[in-house]
């Protein structure tokens, strides 16, 4: 078996730049038609579109708040009707949205972590199953994180709270949607250098401190995380469904 994509159909949520770019680039580089949803910048959008484009694949951008029940729907539509059909969702979109202590965390912090990184993964996965169930090779890859496991840094306490439940979710849509054949599977990522997110969220002397607790000796890269997307959104993985994928560089054990 090899990790071709050739012929599937893929929507990558949140894809217009970071992680979520290069998943929709590795996908496209398997040989997956890819389209790249985004929430901001239509330019770096359109620039992941001109990577895909130049690789022969099939490709558009669609933006839409896909904490909004009812515009997620309608990027997963528009993306249905691009491709013409569904094979691979993956849920990328996510964002600690800001630090915060338990004691001093807001009734709207809270919530809006857990529309950013939940709701939107269960909006677009809702919208997306009849056509995912489908396809012969219907495969649903969600960003969790390792925060989920360990608890994250400080002030991470919802961001974490809102990963696991990401975890919960695709353990108990996998049991839901096996008979279907399609797979449902997590990932987990560690730090992962040179990304919006820690370049947001991470001062640098912080990062240095977490490169240097790593076994591996290096961060994470986006590839990194994209290689394993291209895994189990393949035929070689066909049997491996309700899994959640660390990748840390041996920063965590389970």
């Amino acid at each position: 078996m090899q990790n071709t994509l050739e012929g599937r159909k893929a929507l990558v949520t949140g894809s217009g730049h970071g992680i979520g770019a290069a998943l929709a680039l590795g996908l496209a580089q398997a040989g997956a038609d890819v389209v790249v949803h985004y929430y901001g910048s239509a330019e770096s959008a359109n620039e992941v579109v001109a990577q895909i484009t130049a690789m022969g694949r099939r490709t558009v951008a669609i933006p839409g708040d896909m904490t909004d029940s009812t515009a997620t729907t309608a990027v997963v539509e528009a993306a249905i009707a691009e491709l013409g059909g569904l094979d691979i969702l993956v849920n990328n979109v996510g964002n600690l949205v800001g630090r915060h202590t338990v004691a001093e965390m807001s009734d709207e912090h809270w919530d809006k972590v857990f529309a950013v990184n939940v709701s939107s993964m269960f909006y677009a996965t809702r919208a997306a199953i009849p056509a995912l169930t489908e396809s012969a090779n219907g495969r649903i890859v969600s960003l969790a994180s390792l925060a989920a496991e360990n608890g994250g840094g400080n002030g991470s306490v919802a961001y974490a709270a809102a990963k696991a439940a990401v975890i919960g979710f695709t353990r108990g849509l996998a049991k839901e949607l096996a008979p279907t054949g399609t797979t449902v599977n997590a990932l987990a990522p560690g730090f992962i250098g040179d990304t919006p997110f820690h370049n947001t969220f991470t001062p640098e002397e912080a990062q240095k401190n977490i490169v240097a607790g790593i076994p591996l000796g290096r961060a994470g890269s986006v590839e990194d995380v994209a290689g394993v997307t291209t895994f189990l959104a393949s035929d070689a993985a066909s049997y491996v469904t309700g899994q959640v994928m660390d990748i840390n560089g041996g920063l965590n054990f389970r």
